[in-house]
């Protein structure tokens, strides 16, 4: 079996795993509760996600070793289609009408950069590059985070940027496991430690600015950034820096960057209709505007006044206080008498299908009383 085969067939086995292992993650998600939902250490079950995602790292760094960056990095996205059928297969799980267009559309641009990609030998990058390409990429992720500070007040734009900086520390990383992973072929070198740590600074850098990219932005714009920014990084990398080049010279590059494309649609399909999912299956409870004077709500009393302000035990008013007639509180009400369109502001969201490739999703923790007073 040739090099560029066995590079193809482990990253095909990595995103099964990382697809099974994200499935087990997800349902041990759905079924823990409060601090067990992030790190439940007594569920077997979770260890066994974690031990799938760890095989599907350790396959994924082979893969990178054999093959082509920009072949096996893009491959990677197969984990989300791989989901598909594994979650209706094991949980019973249906996908939609627009997943399947998206998983169709992904395959067909994956195995049309397959069936371009040419063989090409192991390259590492030398001193001097590795320097260089740390720095460019330290220099992009922190202007990306800059702009995103500058228009925190966009939180769309915000998060697109920390997407697209999370999607090059991703990329860069893969870049750098490469080159370790080439080096190592030869044997295990002393010279490759600065290397490590920045393929750890890179992908702890890539966790926390996908983390930051879901805040104020929901979830299928950050996560579609992501999942098309980091294989294109890396495939970037491998064609300008590893010498890799696809069949049928300019032609097949115009053909190659065009299934890119339609893979990258295809990914977004996914990613929005699995929001659009979960969005619609959200049930529970709403916080909405309730006039005091008509609803069915009890007005606020003084001590409901001074819990909600955390006065201390000692101060207390008196009950007469005059409030307002037409003063406005939020009630919560269910979200079926909301309307079928309603949404849980209170929901966990589970997690993506896009463990180490594209990054984890952590749902943050959000208390019942802000959501009330938003």
């Amino acid at each position: 079996m040739s090099a560029l085969a066995l590079s193809v067939l482990l990253s095909f086995v990595s995103a099964v795993a990382y697809a099974g292992g994200a499935i087990v993650q997800e349902q041990v998600a759905l079924s823990s509760s409060g601090a067990q939902q992030y790190a439940p250490l007594r569920r077997p079950a979770w260890w066994a996600a974690v031990t799938l995602n760890g095989l599907g790292a350790l396959l994924h760094v082979v893969a990178l070793a054999c093959g082509p960056l920009s072949l096996v990095q893009p491959l990677g996205a197969l984990t989300i289609v791989f989901a598909l059928p594994m979650a209706a297969l094991f949980v019973g799980r249906k996908a939609g009408a627009t997943a399947w267009r998206g998983a169709l559309m992904a395959t067909v641009g994956l195995a049309g950069l397959l069936a371009l990609v040419g063989a090409s030998g192991a390259r590492s990058l030398d001193g001097p590059q590795r320097v260089a390409a740390a720095v460019v990429t330290a220099a992009a992720v922190v202007t990306l985070m800059v702009a995103a500070r500058a228009v925190h007040r966009h939180p769309a734009v915000r998060s697109i940027l920390l997407a697209t900086a999370a999607g090059v520390a991703f990329g860069m990383s893969s870049v750098f496991t490469k080159t370790v992973a080439v080096d190592w072929t030869g044997g295990v070198s002393a010279a490759d430690l600065p290397s490590l740590a920045v393929i750890g600074v890179l992908a702890t850098a890539g966790m926390l600015l996908s983390q930051a990219s879901y805040r104020g932005a929901g979830l299928a714009a950050p996560l579609a950034t992501l999942t098309v920014v980091n294989p294109v990084v890396a495939a970037a990398v491998g064609i300008t820096m590893f010498g890799e080049t696809f069949r049928y010279g300019t032609t097949g590059t115009a053909l190659a960057l065009s299934c890119g494309v339609v893979a990258a649609g295809g990914l977004i399909l996914l990613t929005t209709e699995r929001l659009a999912r979960e969005q619609r299956d959200a049930g529970g409870a709403v916080p909405v505007l309730v006039d005091a004077g008509s609803a069915s709500v009890p007005a606020p009393t003084a001590e409901l006044l001074l819990a909600e302000l955390k006065v201390p035990d000692d101060v207390t008013l008196p009950d007469d206080v005059p409030l307002p007639d037409d003063i406005t509180i939020p009630a919560v009400v269910p979200a079926a008498a909301a309307g079928p369109d309603a949404l849980d502001p209170a929901a966990v969201p589970v997690m993506p299908y896009a463990p180490f490739y594209g990054g984890p999703y952590v749902p943050l923790p959000a208390t019942g009383r802000h959501l009330a007073r938003s």
